[in-house]
Parts: C-alpha cells; sequence; structure tokens
C-alpha cells in the first residue's frame, strides 16, 4: 500500500498554505460485533492546492465513505480531518455547515438542479445562502456561467439544456462561490460521451487556472484526466499514482502543450 507523503507542520516556511485535504489515519466503521463494517481502516491523505484528485475503488471500497469526510458530510469514528486548514473536528453542527458552504462545492451525479428555476436563479442561490447582497449576485452568477460557456442559456430552465449543459450550471453553482475545492461524485454519470468530454475538459480548464478538484469515479477515461489517482480496496488506499505534477497542467491540457 503506498500513499502520498503527508507534510510535517514543523518543517517549511511559516507562510506557506496549509493542504487544502489533510487527513490522517482516518477509520469509519458502522455496526457492533459481528454486524461490524470497516469501511475505512487508517487513511491519510494529503491533497495541496492546485490538485487534480481522482478517487476510484469498486462498490464497498470506501470511497464513498470517504467523499463523505471529505465534504464534511460525516465524522471518522477515530482520526482527524483539516480542510483548508481548519480542524473539522473541532467544529459545531452550525460551524461545519458554514465550513462546507465557504470552503466546498458540490457537484453530483444527478445535477440536483431546481425544477422551475432559471440557470441564473440556480447559481444565485449559493450567493444568497452566503448573505451576498442581492446587487452583488446576479453579476457574479453571470460571470460563472459564462466561465462556464453558457453565457447564452441564462434564462433556461433545466428542462430547456442538455444533460451536459445541466452539469455545466451545477458547475457554476458550486463555482461562484469561491471555494477552496471542487468536490465531484460521478459527475459523468448521467452524460453521453461528448457530454462527458465537454465536461472533463472544462474541468481540465478549471484546475488549469487553479481549481482544486476532487473525482469520485469509476470510470478509467475520467480518473485519466486528474493529475493523481487514489484507488482504494476493502477501506485502504492501494494505489496513488501521479500523472501530473501539482503545478502544472493537467493530462489532458499537458498533451496538448
Amino acid at each position: 500500500m503506498t500513499t502520498a507523503p503527508l507534510p510535517d507542520p514543523d518543517v517549511g516556511l511559516p507562510h506557506a498554505e496549509p493542504p487544502v485535504v489533510l487527513a490522517r489515519d482516518l477509520v469509519m466503521t458502522y455496526g457492533e460485533g459481528d454486524a461490524t463494517v470497516h469501511a475505512l481502516r487508517g487513511v491519510s491523505l494529503s491533497v495541496d492546492r492546485g490538485d487534480y484528485v481522482a478517487i476510484m475503488g469498486s462498490s464497498g471500497s470506501g470511497k464513498s465513505t470517504l467523499l463523505n469526510i471529505i465534504g464534511c458530510l460525516d465524522a471518522p469514528t477515530s482520526g482527524t480531518y483539516e480542510l483548508d486548514g481548519v480542524d473539522v473536528g473541532d467544529l459545531s453542527d452550525n460551524d461545519l455547515t458554514d465550513l462546507r458552504n465557504d470552503k466546498l462545492g458540490f457537484v453530483f451525479q444527478g445535477f440536483n438542479l431546481l425544477r422551475r428555476t432559471s440557470a441564473v436563479r440556480q447559481v444565485e442561490l449559493p450567493l444568497a445562502y452566503a448573505g451576498v447582497p442581492r446587487r452583488e449576485r446576479r453579476p457574479r452568477a453571470l460571470a460563472m456561467l459564462e466561465a462556464v460557456g453558457l453565457g447564452e442559456r441564462i434564462d433556461h430552465l433545466p428542462t430547456q439544456l442538455s444533460g451536459g449543459q445541466q452539469q455545466r450550471v451545477a458547475v457554476a453553482r458550486a463555482l461562484v462561490t469561491e471555494p477552496a475545492l471542487l468536490l465531484a461524485d460521478e459527475p459523468t454519470g448521467n452524460l453521453d460521451s461528448r457530454s462527458t468530454d465537454d465536461l472533463l475538459g472544462l474541468f481540465a480548464q478549471l484546475n488549469s487556472d487553479g481549481r482544486t478538484i476532487i473525482v469520485i469515479t469509476h470510470e478509467d477515461a475520467v480518473a485519466a484526466e486528474a493529475k493523481r489517482v487514489l484507488v482504494l480496496t476493502d477501506g485502504e488506499i492501494v494505489e496513488d499514482r501521479r500523472q501530473a505534477p501539482v503545478d502544472g497542467p493537467p493530462p489532458r491540457l499537458g498533451a496538448v502543450a
């Protein structure tokens, strides 16, 4: 089993940025006695700012459990987790909600868009929840939709958009609050091959622009786009493969260069 070395907090420059994700010895168990399920068995993981990581594994490997912990949706049985330098274990439920809203952007397989809400209003919603003044919401939402290639679809409802376009709205919504981490759970699962390629091209460009991305996937073609691939089996990281430097372009754009 190989894992990337964790940074020593006592080494380095005082002003050095912390990893976006820093997990140590994560253990997650469910049930008791003979019914105990060991979902994670001492997983340690460090993800630096600007990295693009794919987490793979079959059903029951622990990848969904790890996703929930990274996304501050669940707490481990033991171990520690820091998100962008914040120790999650020390936070109240309200503080966890604030941290998720501030530091994380989620993209799901099912898009999770409101059926009767326009694209621009979908993207404005996280800003409203974050308390951003009304006069600032529309310009920021419009700019983000333009950035994901939907500048001409701002008033369209989900039913008026293709699957790939709906997922782009979901990406814009996830990024409009400028989170430290974009966390995508099987984001291509409901897309055709062309829309999948378009979305992966968008992720490559976002990462090239400095976005930190973690993608949960079971597809080799999706993992091939990441700078780093982690493979989980039975709650342990059994492979940690670097495909491109953290500070370089992702494989797709690197090949073009």
